[in-house]
């Protein structure tokens, strides 16, 4: 077994991401779980922006966003994305990079529901990624759509979730001069055993 220290304990990378993430809710000002989502066009170009991790379960790291989006295209003809947290008051960072599988059924109404009503309104007012003449153009569609869809709004059929499953999972923890904590989980297929490794900083 690869040799580790405390904050790298365990053998499953998704509860050793879990903890970290339960860390630095106490200690992050904002938005914890904010993480930058990286993916590719169809010409392979990189694409990169910040998204909010609403959930890491023991097989995926859960997104919500527009299924017209830029990410959202992008991911769906690709079937795959990478991410990264970094947590400045920890000193810590967690890349991860794998397969993508869109929720678009129980789990995303679920979560839609659980959203403030102004929110949910705004889901079906905005055509993400798609140009907008101005914010006033923005707000008679918010109005809009106040008056058709009402005090409980259903989720929009363009509007769900994401799944990352992880093939690779990289902790960096901050080490004095610069010779910084690095493990990294892989496996070849979200069925095979991890294998971890130390990394050089």
């Amino acid at each position: 077994m690869t040799e580790r220290n405390g904050i790298f304990a365990g053998d499953d990378p998704f509860a050793i991401a879990r903890e970290w993430l339960t860390e630095a809710e106490k200690s992050e000002i904002n938005d914890p779980n904010a993480v930058a989502l990286s993916t590719v066009d169809t010409d392979g170009m990189p694409n990169v922006r910040m998204v909010l991790l609403k959930e890491i379960t023991d097989d995926a790291f859960w997104f919500y966003t527009n299924y017209g989006s830029a990410k959202a295209r992008e991911i769906d003809g690709s079937g795959k994305a990478a991410m990264v947290l970094h947590w400045k008051s920890l000193r810590r960072q967690l890349r991860i990079r794998g397969n993508v599988i869109k929720e678009d059924g129980s789990e995303a109404d679920a979560y839609f529901e659980s959203r403030s009503l102004k929110s949910r309104l705004g889901a079906w007012a905005s055509k993400q990624s798609q140009p907008l003449s101005s914010r006033a153009a923005l707000m008679a569609e918010v109005a809009k759509v106040t008056a058709a869809k009402g005090a409980n709004p259903p989720r929009p059929p363009f509007w769900g979730g994401y799944r990352l499953c992880p093939l690779e999972m990289e902790f960096w923890a901050d080490g004095a001069f610069r010779l910084h904590d690095r493990f990294v989980w892989r496996r070849e297929s979200v069925e095979k055993s991890w294998q971890v490794q130390r990394l050089s900083p």
